[in-house]
């Protein structure tokens, strides 16, 4: 997989720019605040539909302007593919491949995987459960993006049940034969969630474990997910139960929880209030680990996502890196270059080239970012 060109229009800070790319080894460099990050923001949201820091759409807009417009033309399997975003609130976002409108997501970020490491990411440990949801989320839908038409479907149903929840206002004697209805349809969506979630994070351990422990030799990386319906599973071992399994035990719970929720006017069961966890030779690593060792563990999933995604699509992701070379140390700088293929494009933003050796920056192509220009260089 390569991008050749990405095109903005009103996007932040850019007003209309063009970029080609010939290289599988690209670097943008430019003092903070220049835009870096806005380019790589740009990639991630043509493979994810989803950004890297705002909150909603609208501020992907540049200031005073009424839309924005993100074009890139990308190879994949030795075929050219346009895509392109134009976003126009309040307006639905129009998703072109080809110049043909899609309808839904997953048939427009099928088109293109990317692995993006930030220096957020490195608080992903320290992180709320949320946070690590979301991650763990985007990662499913680089290799299944059917995946994210059933986490929306999903949040449609919750939002639906939760809205009936509110009218009830607490009101126990209430006729609650719909709530039955959102439950049905709430266990049948979340369980088959929880259940590719869980088989993902056992097929990621297993690289994640040899990237690891290439780095931390006497340290043995584990992963649970933590469930609010079956518990916590680890993914050191294949789950040895089926969807059905899962749909039955929520459904279980949910009508335990049944008066709970009417009384609270919200859902609280689902994998909406899942976690995942880490752990380094079975001490849980969010309360024991170091700081180095928290950012190996996410420096070991970074590599064993694009490993991943290699393996189910055969095809390489895009690595997008954001300045993340300037938050790790010699060690661990080495080693994710080093472990980069020749075949990964990899587009990384940097204050300067002073982190990278010499010979990694033969046949890199720089650009420079200052005051909203892009000059190669």
């Amino acid at each position: 997989m390569f991008i050749k060109n990405l095109k903005l229009k009103n996007y932040r800070n850019y007003n209309d720019i063009e970029i080609s790319f010939n290289s599988n080894k690209i670097l943008f460099i430019g003092k903070n605040a220049q835009g870096k990050t806005n380019l790589l923001e740009a990639i991630y949201y043509l493979s994810t539909l989803d950004t890297l820091r705002a909150k909603s759409d609208s501020e992907l807009i540049t200031w005073e302007k009424d839309f924005c417009n993100i074009k890139a033309e990308i190879k994949k399997f030795d075929i050219d593919v346009d895509l392109e975003i134009y976003i126009n609130p309040p307006n639905r976002k129009k998703l072109k491949v080809n110049g043909i409108n899609k309808n839904k997501s997953s048939d427009f970020i099928s088109n293109i995987s990317t692995v993006c490491f930030t220096t957020n990411d490195l608080l992903l440990l320290r992180g709320t459960p949320e946070d690590r949801r979301k991650w763990l989320d985007l990662a499913i839908s680089q290799i299944f993006p059917a995946y994210s038409d059933r986490i929306a479907k999903y949040n449609k149903i919750k939002t639906q049940k939760n809205n009936y929840l509110k009218n009830l206002k607490g009101n126990i004697n209430s006729d609650t034969s719909l709530l039955d209805v959102w439950n049905e349809q709430l266990a049948i969506t979340g369980s088959n969630i929880t259940y590719i979630r869980i088989n993902f994070l056992h097929e990621l351990l297993k690289t994640a474990k040899i990237k690891h422990s290439q780095i931390s030799e006497k340290e043995d990386l584990s992963i649970f997910y933590n469930s609010c319906i079956i518990g916590d599973i680890s993914s050191a071992e294949k789950f040895d139960f089926n969807n059905e399994f899962i749909l039955e035990n929520f459904k279980k719970k949910l009508e335990e929880k049944k008066l709970e929720e009417i009384i609270r006017g919200q859902s609280v069961l689902g994998p909406h209030r899942d976690d995942v966890s880490f752990y380094i030779n079975n001490n849980d690593s969010k309360k024991y680990a170091s700081q180095g060792q928290q950012r190996t563990i996410v420096l070991a999933l970074k590599l064993a996502e694009l490993q991943l995604i290699k393996d189910k699509i055969k095809t390489n992701a895009v690595l997008l890196l954001d300045d993340v070379l300037a938050e790790l140390d010699d060690l661990r700088q080495n080693f994710l270059l080093n472990a980069i293929g020749n075949d990964t494009q990899t587009i990384i933003t940097s204050v300067d080239t002073l982190h990278f050796k010499e010979e990694y920056l033969k046949n890199v192509e720089i650009f420079e970012i200052k005051n909203n220009s892009i000059t190669q260089i």
